[in-house]
């Protein structure tokens, strides 16, 4: 029988090893965990359009993800339609604005709900100076009612804050959005 004797000071260095490594395998483990939680499908075409309208992809993943669950057929109660559950009235303003024919639009399709779902928030998000959390209560609420809350509230887009929105159901809307595209940001490297 053989007997191998190692040092204390090289069983520190195999603990220390063996502990490092199984750290980062955690982490690996973890970070694939939360990219299953926090998927990214239509990548390509929300890419694409964010970059046209000029809006972080991360923030439209992120509205996405709240919004349908990424179940391009999904319709809710109200009646708003697909990925980034657009209202039909609200899609058709903006074939209006885009100068298309709205009865070419399938807010079903992926392409065109993201496209129409994109610009809709890029030009929330200019309208409200930038402001994600308002550009995100205009886009649940409406931007009229977003407009009214800043006028009765007498706060300028850069000092109104979540704590203001005077919805609970809008409220909630934005917090869940904010808390994904921070996580999105973070598993994805995007902007904030």
């Amino acid at each position: 029988m053989y007997v191998i004797y190692i040092g204390k000071k090289k069983i520190v260095k195999i603990i220390t090893i063996l502990f490092l490594l199984g750290c980062f395998l955690a982490g690996l483990k973890l970070n694939i965990l939360e990219k299953v939680l926090y998927p990214y499908p239509y990548r390509d075409i929300i890419e694409r359009y964010a970059a046209e309208y000029g809006i972080d992809p991360l923030l439209v993943i992120a509205v996405i993800r709240e919004e349908s669950h990424f179940l391009p057929k999904s319709s809710s109660p109200k009646g708003a339609i697909g990925l980034m559950q657009l209202m039909p009235s609200t899609a058709k303003e903006i074939a209006g604005w885009l100068k298309e024919d709205y009865s070419q639009v399938d807010l079903k399709q992926p392409e065109d709900n993201i496209r129409y779902g994109t610009w809709y928030l890029a030009t929330l998000y200019k309208e409200f100076s930038g402001n994600t959390g308002l550009s995100l209560a205009a886009y649940n609420a409406g931007s009229g009612r977003v407009k009214g809350w800043l006028e009765n509230s007498k706060k300028s887009s850069n000092s109104y804050l979540l704590k203001d929105i005077p919805f609970p159901e809008t409220k909630e809307y934005v917090q869940k959005v904010l808390k994904s595209y921070n996580k999105y940001s973070e598993l994805y490297g995007g902007k904030k």
